[in-house]
């Protein structure tokens, strides 16, 4: 493509460091796309026959079906998936595929392919987002009645229904969901017209070709629209923090269903086993998710890296920038595939969740709103309650095993209706501030949810 410059063939060794074809020939379906829209916007200006852009649209779609059933032969020293398609295109159509590129530069053409990609990709791992947060409401509704220790530091804190846990999470892939979308609005918009870096003498009207693609916007600034990759990295932090997202609830999985906490149990079908130790049971999806987490914050901190030292405007760099973008788009949605099917799998042992749950000491801050609610103020309360659970803990008895006078003991205030305090069911119903884990708050969450995600 520039024999007209250079008087030597490029060295061998540097056609293999430079091509691109051995990655973004996945771009095919998008290159295709953008380039019949082009010929349209061309053959609107003038500039190629009705017939010419007829010949074109049937030549590129005809070289995707090939690339689709696997039948069209890349040539690496073409370098990439523009100028493979373009040079097949050339030789079975003859001048009209040697038109096609007219007012247009590899530079703006990979920036339109680029962004139609995640255009497409965004609103596939928006509906995968979708169905594992299905998947969460779906196991919190089939265990509404299931309650859990809650945990600070990693450490018994107060009572929690497992649905209302399950819910945080489906609260945390909600703001990923959101924020994929507004990242779209700015991957939404048409740079092609931009040219290598200050557009073309040749008019061309990218209004048109915007809308043939479905762009409701334009670059404003060919410089920019060559060289933004801020579309692509908005998207990967989004991704990377949903991997994050992910990885932290693997963690609960891990060891909610650990033989230590045994409130959970992952199906076979979603385990693994130990080629030396028989009995184990290993739930290898979380961990991989958890391990994946590390490889999409690397896949954006890749990115980044690429973009941070770049002068204006197009530069070579750039080309590695699909490699980050592939890798993090295969993988969010390899794990949110596997995971909500892991996840509709997923079931609860109840008993050793309601063992674990009537811990007298998850009720300790209960105890301290019971003096408050009797004029304490609350660090005279928090005080007294932990002077209460040291002689808990000393005595081996719960707090239900006292007997009133020791109560008594720690403050006057306490009085027989202490017991009624010590009770699970009750402290979750008191709990009745939006966003609390009350039974009423936590079925119109459930059923507000499944409102939200199948309507």
């Amino acid at each position: 493509m520039w024999k007209g410059r250079f008087q030597q063939e490029t060295a061998p060794a540097v056609q293999r460091f430079t091509e691109s074809i051995s990655f973004d020939w996945r771009l095919y379906r998008y290159d295709t796309e953008g380039s019949i829209a082009h010929a349209r916007a061309l053959e609107k200006s003038g500039l190629l026959t009705g017939d010419e852009r007829r010949q074109i649209e049937q030549g590129l779609r005809q070289i995707g079906d090939e690339i689709e059933a696997g039948t069209f032969a890349f040539r690496p020293e073409l370098e990439d998936v523009h100028m493979n398609i373009e040079a097949a295109l050339t030789e079975r159509i003859g001048p009209a595929g040697a038109k096609l590129h007219t007012a247009r530069s590899r530079n703006d053409q990979v920036a339109l392919d680029l962004r139609l990609y995640l255009r497409s990709e965004v609103d596939a791992i928006g509906r995968l987002i979708r169905n594992l947060q299905r998947a969460l409401v779906g196991l919190g509704r089939r265990f509404q009645a299931a309650v859990i220790p809650g945990y600070t530091h990693l450490q018994r804190a107060q009572p929690v229904p497992f649905a209302h846990h399950l819910l945080a999470y489906v609260e945390m892939l909600q703001r990923d969901a959101d924020r994929l979308q507004d990242a779209r609005k700015r991957i939404n918009i048409f740079p092609l017209g931009s040219g290598a870096i200050a557009g073309s003498t040749i008019p061309l009207d990218r209004a048109y070709a915007a809308e043939l693609l479905g762009f409701p916007a334009l670059t404003r600034n060919s410089m920019d629209a060559v060289s933004d990759r801020d579309f692509a990295a908005e998207t990967l932090f989004v991704l990377a923090l949903t991997g994050v997202h992910l990885s932290r609830l693997s963690e609960d999985f891990i060891l909610f269903a650990s033989s230590e906490f045994r409130f959970v149990r992952i199906s076979d079908a979603y385990s693994t086993g130990s080629s030396l130790m028989p009995q184990k049971k290993n739930p290898d999806v979380c961990e991989l998710t958890r391990g994946k987490g590390g490889r999409l914050i690397g896949d954006l901190t890749t990115l980044l890296t690429i973009l941070k030292g770049l002068p204006m405007t197009y530069n070579r760099d750039l080309q590695e920038d699909k490699v980050a973008v592939f890798d993090a788009v295969d993988q969010i949605k390899l794990i949110l595939e596997v995971y909500a099917g892991m996840v509709n799998e997923i079931d609860v042992d109840l008993e050793q969740a309601k063992a674990a749950a009537a811990d007298p000491a998850l009720l300790a801050t209960d105890l301290a709103d019971y003096l408050v609610l009797r004029g304490l103020p609350f660090r005279q309360a928090h005080e007294v309650i932990g002077k209460l659970v040291a002689y808990s803990l000393a005595q081996k008895r719960g707090f239900a095993e006292l007997n009133l006078s020791e109560f008594q003991r720690f403050n006057e205030k306490f009085a027989p209706d202490v017991f009624t305090v010590l009770n699970v069911e009750r402290s979750l119903q008191n709990r009745t501030a939006v966003g609390a884990p009350s039974p009423d708050n936590l079925n119109r969450e459930l059923a507000e949810w499944e409102r939200r995600l199948n309507g």
